[in-house]
This record gives C-alpha cells, structure tokens and sequence, in this order.
C-alpha cells in the first residue's frame, strides 16, 4: 500500500484523533486513524440510529426542508 498525504481540516483531524482514541478504548490495543476511518468505512446507516439528539422543533424543520426538496426533485428523461 502506498502512503498518500491528504489535507482536512483541524476540527476533522480532531474528531478522527478522538474516534481512534475511543476504539483504543474499546479494543484494548493501539488503533491508527487510519485503522479507526477503514473501521468506519464498514458501519452501516442503521448502526446511527438514535446517536442523533435533537428536539422535535429540530426533526419537525428537518422533515419539512426534505419534503420541500422532494417536491422540487424531477426525473430527467
């Protein structure tokens, strides 16, 4: 495998530092981040469910945007 160097941002290397970090916790041994994004590739969707909080003010805004957005959604022929 070849290593590559990419940029992102200090807020996304924080969180990816804390995220391996928190898989250390769990596994007991080191964890790269590259390891903890890898890790990450092979979550799926419904593993997210209920991680989200957020009042019904904020999930009401939410449905109402994604119905606007449907509505204006058109197959192309």
């Amino acid at each position: 495998m070849a290593n590559k160097a990419i940029k992102i941002s200090e807020e996304n290397y924080k969180w990816l530092v804390q995220l391996s970090g928190e898989m250390q916790k769990q596994q007991g041994k080191p964890v790269s981040i590259d390891k903890a994004i890898t890790m990450m590739k092979r979550e799926k969707i419904s593993d997210l469910a209920g991680s989200w909080e957020m009042s019904d003010k904020e999930a009401e805004t939410i449905y109402k945007k994604l119905s606007e957005g449907w509505k204006k959604w058109k197959i192309s022929a």
